[in-house]
């Protein structure tokens, strides 16, 4: 995709600039509407945040809940495989499907109806009488959750003010983190209390709060809007939210967007998008299958080298919290460098601390190393999402999001695979650390040889930011 001269947004800027009041009182009034619409673009971020928390609570509410499960279906180990596996797949399916979707149908349609699949579904398993049912909700609900994150991402970077598509992305992604650690530590209090079925009501009750101010304070994404014909609809939204329109490159504008999902899928895979493409789902899947593989296996591979590391949830709330500090770090960086660079580097750091692994060191020492490895390898996947959301108009861009996170669960799937095979064969320490850096250098790999045609930062809207009387900068 061969970058265009002349303009600083990028290839697909038009430059629908919303004007800047007139007169004396430009300065008090330009003040007033860039307070206006950045509380407005807050909602977004807000919203979108608590919609990636959900994610997160459906990464670890399956383990947390396992003891109850075997207890009351008496589940061997393959069924109880079979129950974490399952919701995975379902994801796998949303993202791929939803994604696409969501470029035909809009952001806020999309991520609203996953919001509402997702928590509709889990409650009912709370009533599922057998393994089966579970199951099968376990699937479904995956279907609706699988395509919030890529919406919620393309939503965050088409709001996101100047060139801060990392630090939006890699922020709103502390939302998975802080899921997955608070629902941990309130299954410590529910399940063995009241019972691992309430673990499913609790997490379906957002969505009372969530769905109500979605509707409220959600609105469509204006580069959507701009790309399917509404485009005074689309200048409403940018006025509104201090945004500056801009349009995809003709060629994708001629394969995407108004043919239906088939289009938009072969426009993803077209000349000019094939290499960034497949290397973008060779990364995603060595990406979340560090991810998975870690969340799973870590404590597991610790403990069969000696370490007594006391409780596993204490274990996995360090590596998370790591995972948040370097989600912090890594949006700025990106920003400063380009997503790709940055994702490059932080695969490489990961692939490191990875092999560092396998070198003994006191307890408090591998707390630490525990704690930067959660820096690296979790916020490397998030910047391959940065930079997707980055690299494609707004089209494809839920549609790649989507073919990203999708292609991502597949390495979720077959990492815990790989690191319970090691652990069964008892050579998880120190070889599993050692694939796991092979992995990470493998994701560096795959991402260094994408095209990119720009670095970071939304493609779609631009802020508005007023220089003075009578000009924007």
């Amino acid at each position: 995709m061969p970058e265009r001269a002349g303009t600083a947004a990028g290839p697909y800027r038009f430059g629908a600039t919303i004007a800047e009041p007139q007169g004396n009182d430009v300065s008090s009034t330009s003040t007033t509407a860039g307070g206006t619409s950045a509380r407005a673009a807050g909602w977004v971020a807000a919203l979108c945040w608590f919609a990636v928390l959900l994610d997160g609570f459906d990464l670890v509410v399956v383990p947390t809940t396992l003891s109850g499960l075997s207890a009351d279906w008496d589940l061997d180990a393959g069924g109880a495989s079979a129950l974490i596996t399952i919701g995975l797949v379902g994801m796998m399916v949303g993202a791929l499907s939803i994604g696409t979707l969501t470029d035909l149908v809009g952001r806020r349609k999309a991520l609203i109806g996953a919001v509402i699949a997702f928590s509709a579904l889990t409650a009912l398993c709370a009533l599922a009488p057998n393994p089966f049912v579970f199951g099968l909700l376990r699937f479904l609900a995956g279907l609706g959750l699988g395509g919030a994150l890529p919406t919620a991402i393309a939503m965050v970077n088409e709001f996101s003010r100047g060139a801060r598509g990392g630090r939006a992305t890699t922020t709103m992604m502390t939302g998975y983190h802080v899921g997955a650690v608070a629902t941990s530590a309130l299954g410590i209090v529910v399940v063995g209390s009241i019972g691992w079925r309430w673990m499913y009501v609790i997490g379906a009750l957002p969505a009372l709060v969530l769905v109500p101010l979605m509707l409220r304070h959600l609105p469509e994404s204006a580069a959507y809007l701009a790309t399917h014909g509404r485009r005074a609809e689309a200048e409403d939204v940018a006025r509104r939210y201090g945004l500056e329109l801009e349009q995809p490159a003709a060629p994708v504008d001629a394969q995407a967007g108004t043919g239906g999902a088939t289009a938009t899928l072969r426009a993803l895979f077209s000349s000019g998008y094939l290499r960034t493409t497949v290397a973008i789902g060779v990364t995603s899947f060595m990406g979340l299958l560090l991810v998975y593989g870690l969340n799973n296996w870590l404590p597991g591979i610790m403990r069969e080298a000696g370490y007594d590391l006391g409780a596993q949830l204490t274990f996995l709330t360090v590596l998370n919290v790591g995972a948040v500090a370097g989600l912090l770090v890594a949006g700025g960086v990106a920003d400063r460098i380009g997503a790709r660079r940055a994702g490059v580097a932080w695969f490489a750091a990961a692939a490191l601390l990875l092999a560092l692994l396998s070198i003994k060191l006191p307890l408090a020492g591998i707390y630490v190393m525990v704690f930067l490895t959660g820096c690296f390898v979790f916020s490397a996947q998030v910047l391959v999402y940065a930079l997707v959301s980055a690299n494609h108009p707004p089209q494809v861009r839920a549609t790649a999001l989507g073919w990203s996170a999708g292609a991502g669960r597949i390495g979720a799937i077959v990492g815990p695979i790989l690191a319970g095979l090691l652990v069964g064969a008892g050579i998880a320490f120190p070889w599993g650390f050692y694939m796991f850096a092979v992995v990470g250098l493998l994701g560096a790999a795959a991402l260094a040889v994408t095209v990119t045609s720009r670095s970071s930062g939304p493609l779609a809207v631009r802020p508005v930011v007023p220089s003075g009387p009578g000009g924007s900068a």
